[in-house]
């Protein structure tokens, strides 16, 4: 027998180790050690991670690499960046987001980040931003999974024809129904937009991910709004709340309240810890809130929670290179999730948990799925969250798409060795 792409001699993300994976007509054929056969192509692991594709689950590839236009956010807030987003829209063009939008997923493809849920904006008439994200999804539909939600930045109802645009993206092939409620003018109208937005979805059958109170005000609960309408309707598994924030300043007693709803409905969490970390608390002396939810609480709860990049180099967030591995850490480090365990599943916050969310067929490490997936230079997860290790090999449907050499350096020091290669720094190495 001979295959496409064979690796050899990989460990696997649940501590597997000296496993071959085989690789036919894109998918897993074979994962299984000591594999004899011939390939077309031969990688040797050499005990290295193997892991599936990195997913983000929560982006905004309509704003991604604009930072600076027409100007910088000199606060580095929440609402300069929306002002400023505002400036922006009127001169966007559809070949400029296009262009940025396909260089940001040049980047991701070198980090291993094969699938992303991006936002686009549809408070804007032409729809500037959906047609472009439109054709960008097409465009890398061979090698990235693009899905785009319908996200009404400026309020479903606040804004005069935001519902109307809404419609219009889902119309145009948008994928998923986007909403904010905390930026309606009230409470009132933030729940209403909750209910109509899950109504929407359930006629369309369609998934929904609300930004859901992302908030420091502890009374903002629109996340109870979204557990009870999903259940209403029928929408188990289907929806996620994005954000959350406002749960770290909820009182204890209410989230003990909480978070069984959201986890009988089937709500999926995503929390956007670089994002969050920055633009939370900013009314805040000391102590200063962190600003990301209770990831620990959600997953104690059994609530599906995953991690989004959000932003990269755009009016909310000046920092950010694709990476999920930093995502990870971030994460882990506000969440104080320090244990083995813990960080462990920081890594599945950034890999199966969103692919979850995004309702990936074919994900994973295993016979039949996608031949996608990633050589890192690390022995195990938690070693591939400390190092930010390097992407050996990026492989989509069993080809190699990206790859880069290991990151070793050279020295020159007396007596000492001439080289590091700090994946090789674990203890009992």
């Amino acid at each position: 027998m001979s295959f496409d792409l064979l690796v050899k001699n990989a460990t696997l993300p649940d501590g597997r180790t000296g496993v071959d994976i085989a690789c036919s007509n894109g998918r897993i054929t074979a994962v299984e050690p000591g594999i004899a056969a011939e390939a077309a192509r031969v990688i040797d692991a050499g005990g290295r991670l193997v892991s599936p594709p990195f997913v983000d689950s929560h982006f905004h590839m309509d704003a991604t690499l604009s930072l600076g236009l027409p100007r910088m956010n000199e606060s580095g807030t929440l609402l300069e960046g929306i002002a400023l987003w505002g400036e922006l829209k009127p001169l966007l063009t559809v070949d400029a987001v296009v262009e940025r939008a396909l260089r940001y997923c040049d980047l991701a493809v070198s980090q291993g980040l094969l699938a992303i849920r991006s936002h686009v904006d549809v408070c804007d008439d032409a729809l500037t931003g959906v047609e472009a994200l439109l054709e960008v999804r097409k465009k890398v539909a061979p090698y990235l999974d693009l899905q785009l939600v319908a996200f009404p930045q400026d309020g479903l109802y606040r804004s005069q024809t935001g519902e109307r645009n809404l419609l219009r993206a889902l119309d145009m092939g948008v994928d998923v129904v986007g909403g904010i409620p905390h930026f309606e003018r009230t409470m009132e109208d933030g729940a209403r937009s909750v209910r109509a937005l899950c109504e929407i979805a359930a006629e369309r059958g369609l998934m929904v991910d609300l930004h859901c109170d992302e908030s420091d005000d502890p009374l903002s609960r629109h996340i109870e709004t979204l557990a009870c309408e999903t259940q209403r309707l029928g929408l188990q598994g289907r929806v996620a709340g994005s954000h959350l924030t406002s749960m770290h300043s909820m009182d204890n007693y209410y989230v003990s309240k909480l978070l069984p709803l959201i986890a009988e409905a089937q709500v999926h969490a995503i929390a956007n810890p670089l994002i969050n970390i920055t633009l939370q608390g900013r009314h805040d002396t000391y102590p200063k809130r962190r600003g990301q939810t209770r990831v620990p609480e959600l997953r104690a709860a059994g609530i599906n929670v995953a991690f989004g990049h959000d932003c990269v180099m755009d009016p909310w967030y000046s920092m950010g290179s694709g990476d999920m591995l930093e995502v990870a850490s971030m994460g882990m480090h506000v969440a104080q999730m320090m244990s083995r365990d813990a960080m462990r599943y920081a890594f599945d916050c950034v890999t199966v948990h969103p692919a979850k969310v995004l309702g990936l067929a074919g994900y994973g490490v295993d016979v039949g799925c996608n031949a996608d997936f990633v050589v890192l230079q690390a022995a195990d997860t938690i070693e591939a969250i400390r190092l930010r290790a390097r992407r050996l090999a990026v492989v989509r449907r069993g080809r190699v798409i990206a790859e880069s050499d290991p990151a070793i350096t050279r020295l020159e020091l007396d007596g000492r060795p001439d080289h590091v290669d700090a994946a090789a720094y674990a203890p009992g190495r």
